[in-house]
């Protein structure tokens, strides 16, 4: 219950963040929106593995079962070995396009978070094979 009510906290400590940083911005830029709605979509798949914790707790399961963390393991390997890829990438398009740093990192950080979400996403609805 107490790592449900932290993720909980953290979610809306985010989204609250998120808004004021938003509003506080004179000219919104397209690349503005898009960062805010991948954080919106990062704050509900949060949110969403609350929900899921939730049910199983009132349906008398476990909380994180070992196929649960077998999926977030898989997931995380392989979101490790994109983001590396991610990274790269990142680092080639701001040398050619002198962007600022702090947006780099922001992208990067974001498509990290993205690249988890999809094979979580993935490895949860199709499985994870005995290896």
């Amino acid at each position: 219950m107490k790592k449900n009510l932290l993720v909980i906290i953290v979610s809306v400590l985010v989204l609250g963040a998120t808004v004021l940083w938003f509003r506080e911005i004179s000219p919104v830029h397209m690349g503005d929106y898009m960062q805010f709605i991948i954080i919106g979509i990062l704050v509900c798949f949060g949110l969403y593995a609350v929900y899921r914790r939730l049910i199983s707790g009132k349906r008398g399961q476990p909380a994180e079962d070992e196929f649960s963390k077998k999926i977030v393991q898989k997931a995380a390997a392989m979101s490790y070995y994109i983001s590396l890829y991610l990274w790269l990438v990142i680092m080639y398009l701001a040398d050619k396009q002198k962007a600022e740093t702090e947006l780099l990192f922001g992208w990067g950080i974001l498509g990290m978070a993205i690249i988890f979400g999809v094979l979580w996403t993935y490895f949860n609805f199709r499985g994870v094979k005995d290896e």
